[in-house]
């Protein structure tokens, strides 16, 4: 574990953890690591997690370690207010997120281009960081997420005002039906989330974000890979990212709603790693890309996607799900 300073009179700690490539092991923040690829320097994956309940366990248990196993530099933080990292008061607009995640990399001496997976919220983020800088993305992965839009910021504060009187107003009676009904694991969860509510202006202040009209959207110039659970909402939003964001790849992912991360891990993996390999501006990966489309072959087509069951890419994720 690395607690990193962000800087600046808006700055704060973060928790952050960081695996190696091939290692699949924490190095812990180290300041400009940059382990060795095949093909040159390894590239790095920025890994986002979403809102209130999140952290970034949630890609610790899931795909974190398969992606520095196979020789991705994996960069996770836990986001202002959530895990490990300092909670203000105040200061959670999307724009605070955004500054953060630029004031990270740059703490951790990480300059060219990255790969910025996000989970729900994590995935907004990821968004408006590439609007903001293109020249320093070099791919989005988003899943079950959305960019920030007026549609956005109205779904959020209808989410948001609701989880507060229920966490809040009635915090007791929301926790035991959590308990009874997701588990203890869930309740802790969703206890943690009533004290961010409690204590902060989160749910007032994502709301009240900048948002990004369809023309900003369009000026995202990074490839696109976007991962929806089937049963899901969001997945309702693909046509409509694939007509701003032409060269979007969608993979629908039937029997599944907005967990998609922790309920397939497997899955997410092998569609987001092939998508880094393939993406990947510092080295000459061919033989890493040839082994994730083997699968091609073999596999079912999935609505909307790639075809699946990539068994080399798979192998990397023999991990647990989050506890």
């Amino acid at each position: 574990m690395a607690m990193v300073h962000t800087g600046g009179p808006d700055g704060v700690r973060l928790h952050v953890q960081r695996l190696g490539p091939k290692q699949g092991g924490p190095e812990q923040g180290r300041p400009g690591h940059a382990g060795p690829g095949r093909g040159g320097a390894a590239p790095t994956a920025v890994l986002l997690h979403g809102l209130l309940t999140d952290s970034l366990a949630a890609y610790y248990f899931t795909v974190g370690p398969g992606l520095a196993a196979a020789g991705v530099d994996v960069v996770m933080y836990d986001q202002r207010g959530h895990g490990r990292s300092e909670r203000p008061a105040g200061g959670y607009r999307l724009e605070m997120f955004v500054g953060d995640l630029e004031r990270l990399l740059d703490r951790l001496g990480i300059h060219g281009p990255v790969h910025l997976v996000g989970n729900c919220f994590g995935g907004t983020v990821a968004f408006s960081y590439a609007v903001r800088h293109p020249e320093r993305v070099a791919g989005l992965s988003l899943i079950e997420s959305e960019p920030a839009t007026g549609a956005w910021a109205a779904k959020l504060d209808r989410l948001l005002g609701y989880a507060a009187a229920q966490l809040s107003e009635h915090e007791s009676d929301a926790l035991a039906w959590i308990d009874a009904h997701h588990g203890g694991h869930t309740a802790r969860l969703a206890r943690s989330a009533a004290r961010l509510v409690r204590t902060t202006s989160i749910a007032r202040d994502i709301p009240s974000s900048a948002v990004l009209d369809e023309g900003r959207i369009r000026s995202v110039r990074g490839p696109v890979l976007a991962l929806y659970g089937a049963d899901s909402d969001m997945a309702a939003q693909a046509p409509w990212l694939e007509s701003l964001l032409p060269g979007t790849r969608t993979v629908i992912v039937p029997g599944h709603e907005h967990s998609v991360l922790v309920e397939v891990p497997a899955l997410v993996l092998e569609h987001v790693l092939e998508h880094v390999l393939e993406h990947d501006p510092d080295g000459d990966r061919d033989g890493d890309r040839d082994g994730a489309r083997d699968g091609d072959r073999d596999g079912d087509r999935e609505p909307g996607g790639r075809a699946g069951g990539r068994p080399r890419v798979a192998a990397f994720a023999g991990v647990e799900t989050a506890p």
